[in-house]
């Protein structure tokens, strides 16, 4: 969400923007709700509501809604009955409604400093033609007296990837992973290694050594950890600073017998041992460094959605 409004500032400051947003779903449908897109006045877009069909008559209403500014609602109908615009088996209803002027770029404003602070936010869209968008905090207990007045989204900070270590594999890894929506940290001790000509992509390099990241990732909620270092020691090191935090997740790069050398050696509870995935990756027979990370970064969707990681075609 943190860059779809980066990009929304980006735009509104040129055109007006119909922001189409998923509301409802029932069935087998392509996007979930919240899922979002603009269209722009000069017909640019961003985001996606499921693609196909179903995306261009969105697209095709939200034109005339730059024309009308009148928003509405839009379903999508995905059930495979003759006139519907697919066949995945479920509906969408999706909300369009026109974004412009300067009240509208502060907003958004707003909704990005709120989230890149590392705070969640709850915007309100009120159904009410006269009614405009606002924020409210986003553990307000009367947000629910508005479920049938608006639509209430709770919007929240990206997670956040530390990839301890800077090598081949991080620098695939970086880039895979901002592209899944995470924020880039990387540490290494070496300067030669940890530049932000090797990581364009991450939001801090600290080419330092490891202990520079204790008092960095106390404050950072939503934190993943890849251990992605050039030996064992280097895992033996960060694993120290890092048994004490709250992590959604931990992984660490090695062989079997790397991992167990770091095992034996840490004297940790295994209550902690037992949260860190190791060796690193979901197994697709990845060979090269940019392979290994893209089985990295499986993993990581994996654990922040819920998967379990099968082949789709396995429940079929």
């Amino acid at each position: 969400m943190l860059h779809f409004y980066q990009r929304l500032a980006l735009t509104l400051k040129q055109n007006p923007v119909v922001i189409a947003t998923v509301a409802n779903t029932k069935g087998s449908v392509p996007r979930e709700v919240g899922a979002k897109m603009f269209i722009s006045a000069d017909g640019k877009t961003y985001g996606t509501v499921g693609g196909g069909a179903g995306e261009a008559k969105v697209y095709q209403q939200a034109l005339q809604i730059l024309q009308t500014k009148h928003k509405q609602f839009v379903e999508i109908d995905l059930t495979g009955a003759p006139t519907t615009q697919g066949v995945c088996g479920g509906k969408m209803l999706v909300w369009l409604e026109l974004w412009s002027g300067d009240e509208s770029l502060n907003l958004v404003n707003r909704i990005i400093d709120t989230l890149t602070s590392g705070e969640s936010v709850a915007i309100v869209t009120p159904f009410n033609a006269d009614a405009k968008p606002y924020l409210e905090t986003a553990d307000n207990p009367n947000l629910t007296e508005l479920q049938n007045q608006a639509l209430i989204e709770t919007l929240l900070p990206p997670p956040t990837l530390l990839i301890i270590g800077a090598g081949h594999i991080a620098i695939y890894l970086a880039q895979i992973a901002k592209i899944a929506g995470f924020e880039i940290i990387v540490q290494d001790d070496r300067p030669d290694f940890a530049t932000p000509e090797r990581f364009p992509h991450a939001s801090q390099i600290l080419a330092q050594p490891i202990n520079s990241i204790q008092e960095i990732v106390q404050k950072i909620p939503n934190l993943y950890v890849a251990l992605v270092t050039r030996g064992y020691l280097q895992d033996l090191e960060a694993l120290q600073i890092l048994a004490n935090l709250q992590l959604q997740y931990i992984g660490m790069v090695g062989s079997e017998k790397r991992v167990r050398t770091v095992y034996k050696k840490l004297q940790l509870t295994p209550e902690f041992l037992q949260q860190i995935y190791a060796p690193i990756g979901l197994d697709i027979g990845a060979l090269t460094p940019e392979e290994i990370a893209v089985s990295i970064c499986a993993e990581l969707i994996k654990v922040r959605r819920g998967g379990t990681g099968t082949s789709l075609s396995a429940k079929m």
